[in-house]
């Protein structure tokens, strides 16, 4: 048996991947109407943070209740000294504590990176003191070439939440007055001239298999996957191989266990004008761009990750079609998203829907679409064709 910490959509697409391996979940979720307990039966409610709902999840007692061969998790947001005091009294925690926290945190992340001499922007810490926080900001944006920086904070943020670019030390004043209070630390990077986003997908389990699928890349909007095409057209063969040895290095250099996603940015060498990549941001979990794996790949990711987690063999992670399109379905006009199924089928014969179970508002991951085929124009076409008719727009 897994146990899974968080309830959502990651936690419910792992479970047809269990049920084919005969691989019982039970998922700690956040409420009882969570999207991963509408398909698992044994789903018990609690936090994240609550110390005796995970120890419950984990070894819940009673007769036929099987304690847990592993903790696993779906978002990064759990205690880490719960977690090394399990780990302590035997329970595997993949991935464990000292991996996570360069999830968690990203100024842990970006120093261990540095020591492991892997592409980062240029960042800094910002002191706490905010008068010299200010002047380490401004010490940094005058070095800039274009005046402007991206601050983050160094906990809690994701889909462009707990980022802002900046060109004065003023435009984040607040968030330097909350980091001195007890907010998470701040820090600063070099405003990276991207071309476009890129992602490596790994999968590493505790015995030192190490797998990767395909490069892909990743489009955002307003901060947000919106679509991911794989594998990333017009990518180099050395490209490539440099950024999937980068997600290697990764998982390997903090001891990934499960499914690791290294998010790049890809830009021009300054020198050489030939493209190049930097680490953007690390999730220990699968990932919005690993989903055309479901459809395109031999092994999905969420197969993959229990695998990984139980120490099973890898899986193959080959692309079974030239190429896949992941469209997401951000918000929807629609009163239910099934209500747009019969259209999306008739229309689209041979798209994937995946749909999450959530409540509608603005912007929310409702679900997915995933379409394969040779032209790559005419599948992404038709997978952001499809996810539009869920989200309620007349084509």
């Amino acid at each position: 048996m897994i146990a899974v910490v968080g309830g959502g959509q990651l936690a419910r697409m792992m479970a047809p991947a269990a049920g084919e391996l005969g691989v019982h979940l039970r998922v700690l979720v956040e409420e009882p109407g969570s999207s991963a307990a509408q398909v698992l039966a044994d789903a018990p409610v609690g936090a994240a943070s609550d110390e005796a709902a995970i120890r419950a999840l984990i070894a819940p007692g009673g007769d036929d209740a099987a304690p847990a061969a592993v903790l696993t998790f779906e978002h990064e947001h759990v205690p880490n000294a719960l977690l090394r005091d399990l780990l302590e009294h035997g329970t595997p925690v993949r991935p464990g504590p000292d991996a996570l926290v360069h999830a968690q945190d990203k100024i842990v992340m970006r120093t261990r990176l540095t020591q492991l001499g892997l592409p980062c922007p240029r960042w800094a810490p910002l002191p706490l003191d905010p008068d010299a926080a200010r002047a380490a900001l401004g010490e940094f944006l005058a070095g800039a070439p274009d005046g402007e920086a991206v601050v983050k904070t160094s906990r809690g943020g994701y889909d462009g939440k707990g980022v802002r670019v900046v060109s004065a030390a003023s435009d984040v004043d607040d968030w330097i007055a909350a980091a001195a209070a007890g907010a998470p630390q701040l820090l600063v990077e070099e405003k990276v001239p991207f071309t476009r986003e890129l992602a490596a997908l790994v999968a590493r389990r505790p015995s030192g298999e190490v797998r990767t699928w395909p490069v892909v890349e990743s489009i955002q909007r307003d901060g947000v996957c919106s679509e991911v095409i794989a594998p990333a057209p017009g990518i180099s063969a050395e490209l490539e191989a440099r950024a999937e040895q980068i997600a290697r290095d990764v998982a390997t250099g903090v001891g990934v266990t499960g499914v690791l996603a290294v998010e790049l940015f890809e830009y021009p060498d300054p020198v050489t004008g030939e493209p190049n990549v930097a680490v953007n941001e690390l999730a220990m979990r699968p990932h919005n761009s690993g989903h055309w794996t479901i459809d395109g790949a031999v092994t999905s990711q969420f197969e993959q990750h229990l695998r990984a987690v139980l120490d099973l063999p890898l899986g193959a992670t080959e692309a079974t079609a030239p190429w896949t399109v992941m469209a997401n379905v951000l918000g929807s006009s629609l009163t239910e998203l099934t209500d747009a199924l019969p259209q999306v089928m008739a229309r689209f014969p041979e798209a994937r829907v995946n749909l999450y179970g959530k409540g509608i508002r603005a912007g929310r991951k409702l679900g997915h679409v995933n379409v394969s085929g040779a032209d790559l124009a005419q599948v992404r076409s038709r997978a952001v064709e499809a996810a539009a008719l869920l989200r309620g727009e007349t084509l």
